[in-house]
């Protein structure tokens, strides 16, 4: 086993465990009597502490054993998590994340963090009635105290009895422990284990095995030859057992056998079981008396007998895995149901993120060299040859459906980070505001997803903090006391809407518009929209606050917000109603990497629409060839105008005697382009621009074409918005 690879494991999970903690503690403030969320929340403490006593990081588990400790207590209804605990174990939270990143970074805390720690304790045993003075962890006063102290298990006066068949004849668990040679060189030391152990019951019994250990001669001293055979009492099931090895299992020998008591529950267990697991280890894993590494060993064990093979059940009593009388309740309880199909199982695997990145990236170029071997086919003029190509190319772009799935993630887990931050603005406000959730379940790319939070954080604070009002003024003008905030997401043409809407006083139209007029941003007379006033907001250093706090006011973050957005290719925008509230809306690209495109011409250069924007193709009618700014056809009745992408890219030559209108759909706003040609769909690996093309317009990047020559790729959004703007100059 690679230590440093296990190490990782542990602050990847740990720090999830630290999301789902903090989730399920801001839920319990508004669900206080829930167990499930209770018992969520001392799961992830005791996983974090138990993972962490395992590498030895005895700064996170001396930490994490008080907060379990007030945990716990929580759990058998001693006490009653008011917003003051509720608070504490948040910071307490934050803290543990804290001290694993200083495991991350193979560093012990610092004064600061040690400090903290102390501070957060001694709150913490107030709970517990342990003064501030006496401020240190609990431990059961237990005779493996003396082992621990001594650096050696010993062995109990307790007696017990083993018989054959694998059965224990008393009411405690018996572990056997014969850890491999390797334990010591991969930083393991097995003592930990034992001690471990003693968190979750009490070792009734324990003898340390040492008939493993070579000659003086032979001895290696880097070599582990320790076992041992252990009568545990505990009211845990196997499962957390076995989780203490976790991280020995594959150099170790384990053997967990369930007391007297507990092969009863087992019973009584598979006889109510539904008749679904069918296959004997889904029973036994089912109802508790088998794990699935065990089961897997055995299955390991049956496989490598070849024709000699015996039943799984023989295998599972021969070592000790399962006893006797379970395996043959097991067996009755098969016979006594039909025979039915295997449940499929969801496998979760971890993956770099680079490496995803390096598949997509492979993937572009698979695309691109596709579509030359596709150009050569067709120039060659061999229809065998043409329809393998064909067939190569559906292919690819399932290939390319898959990759691009592997990087698609939900955008509900940022928008539950945000309950923690409207929980501690609003405190810091001294307003109630209460965050709703919509879309959760809406994908997008996970680059879009990293990129996006920071974004979000400056419009979620600022609609806090200038959108929803003081709760005397809400009151004053009939509104209820607490005010809301909405996240929301979902799909429209092609591209991801997030929505950010507040329930407060909406932009103040008059107090903007002064405001620019007196930095000289609008003249005194000019004439501007509603909407181009409300997107002021977003020039830099503009700001309409009274006075500067701590959250907003200085005028900097919402053109950071415009910039990061446009960087992802979006654009973002904003509806307000005095009195009613206000919505900022993003809208995204779904992905940054390969999409399927609609290949244009104009004037023998190659452009590419995104093909989740195109609506229809039509014919430009003879004539309407436009005058000045009168860019407008009567599309069924419905009047669309359209701009010249000859015109607007200053295309030299003249256009042919037909020319086509490309219709194009965004944020619910239909437009034309024209072209020359209309060149079919295309398979698009987007490339971003150089940044001497930083300041084009209309354009999103560039893509390779089979024939190796560029096609530049339309940023529709942006042409959306020239046509809206044409439009507000012809209508003043």
């Amino acid at each position: 086993m690679n230590l440093d690879e296990a190490l990782k494991t542990f602050i990847v999970e740990s720090r999830e465990l630290l999301e789902q903690m903090e989730a399920s503690l801001l839920g319990i403030e508004q669900n206080p009597d829930d167990e499930d969320l209770i018992n969520a929340i001392f799961r992830a403490a005791h996983t974090i502490k138990g993972s962490a006593g395992l590498f030895g990081l005895d700064f996170i588990v001396s930490f994490t054993h008080v907060a379990e400790s007030v945990l716990d207590k929580v759990r058998s209804n001693e006490l009653k998590i008011d917003p003051d605990l509720a608070a504490l174990l948040l910071e307490s939270g934050d803290h543990i994340g804290k001290l694993v990143d200083h495991a991350a970074n193979a560093e012990e805390p610092g004064e600061e963090s040690n400090q903290r720690s102390r501070e957060l304790i001694d709150k913490l045993n107030t709970y517990l009635g342990v003064a501030p003075s006496k401020a240190e962890t609990k431990r059961s006063n237990t005779k493996t105290e003396n082992a621990k102290s001594s650096g050696m298990p010993i062995e109990y006066e307790h007696q017990f009895k083993k018989e054959g068949g694998g059965e224990v004849e008393t009411d405690h668990w018996h572990i056997s422990l014969r850890f491999g040679k390797e334990v010591f060189r991969n930083g393991m030391d097995p003592l930990s284990f034992i001690r471990y152990l003693t968190t979750l019951g009490d070792i009734v019994h324990i003898v340390t095995l040492t008939d493993a250990i070579p000659a003086a001669s032979e001895l290696n001293a880097e070599d582990c030859h320790l076992g041992f055979e252990i009568a545990f009492k505990s009211e845990v099931d196997k499962s957390v057992i076995e989780g203490v090895f976790e991280f020995v299992r594959e150099d170790c020998q384990i053997r967990i056998l369930p007391p007297r008591s507990k092969i009863t529950e087992y019973l009584g267990l598979i006889q109510d079981m539904n008749g679904d697991n069918l296959r004997l280890g889904d029973i036994l894993v089912s109802c508790g008396t088998l794990t699935n590494a065990e089961l897997n060993n055995a299955l390991r064990i049956q496989a490598g007998a070849g024709n000699a093979a015996r039943p799984i059940g023989e295998v599972l009593v021969e070592h000790s895995m399962v006893t006797a009388p379970v395996v043959d309740a097991a067996l009755e309880k098969q016979k006594q149901v039909k025979e039915n199909s295997r449940n499929n199982e969801v496998s979760l695997i971890r993956v770099d993120s680079h490496k995803l990145d390096e598949l997509i990236n492979l993937v572009g170029e698979l695309i691109i060299a596709g579509a030359g071997t596709s150009l050569l086919a067709q120039r060659s003029g061999m229809p065998d040859l043409v329809e393998a190509t064909a067939t190569l190319s559906r292919m690819v772009e399932e290939v390319r459906d898959s990759a691009l799935s592997l990087r698609m993630v939900q955008i509900g887990g940022t928008f539950t980070r945000f309950q923690r931050v409207v929980r501690d603005v609003s405190k810091e406000l001294g307003k109630d505001i209460r965050l709703e959730i919509h879309g959760a379940e809406t994908e997008l790319d996970k680059t879009v997803v990293e990129k996006i939070g920071d974004p979000l954080t400056h419009l979620v604070r600022n609609s806090m903090d200038h959108g929803i009002e003081a709760v005397d003024v809400r009151l004053a003008r009939g509104k209820p006391a607490h005010g809301t905030l909405k996240l929301n997401a979902y799909h429209d043409s092609g591209s991801i809407v997030i929505e950010v809407s507040d329930d407060g006083g909406g932009l103040n139209r008059e107090k903007i518009l002064a405001k620019a007029i007196e930095r000289g941003l609008v003249k005194p007379d000019q004439q501007i929209s509603d909407k181009e006033i409300y997107n002021l907001i977003f020039e830099a250093g503009f700001s309409t606050a009274d006075q500067v706090s701590n959250l907003s006011g200085r005028g900097v973050g919402m053109d950071v917000v415009r910039r990061n957005i446009q960087a992802l290719r979006g654009t973002v925008d904003i509806e307000s109603e005095a009195g009613k509230g206000s919505t900022m809306r993003i809208r995204l690209p779904l992905t940054l990497a390969i999409i399927d495109g609609f290949l244009v011409d104009v004037g023998g250069s190659a452009y590419v629409v995104p093909l989740d924007m195109v609506i229809e193709c039509i014919e430009l009618p003879a004539g309407n060839a436009g005058d000045g700014n009168n860019h407008y056809l009567n599309l069924r009745g419905e009047v669309l105008p359209y701009v010249r992408l000859r015109d607007m890219f200053e295309v030299e030559g003249e256009a042919g005697r037909r020319e086509n209108i490309v219709v194009v759909q965004y944020a619910g706003h239909k437009a034309g382009l024209v072209v020359d040609n209309l060149l079919g769909e295309f398979q698009t690996v987007i490339k971003p621009l150089g940044k001497i093309f930083g300041g084009a317009r209309g354009l999103g990047g560039f893509t390779i074409m089979g024939s190796g020559e560029v096609a530049l790729i339309l940023d529709v959004p942006r042409l959306m918005q020239q046509v809206s703007s044409r439009e507000v100059a012809i209508a003043r």
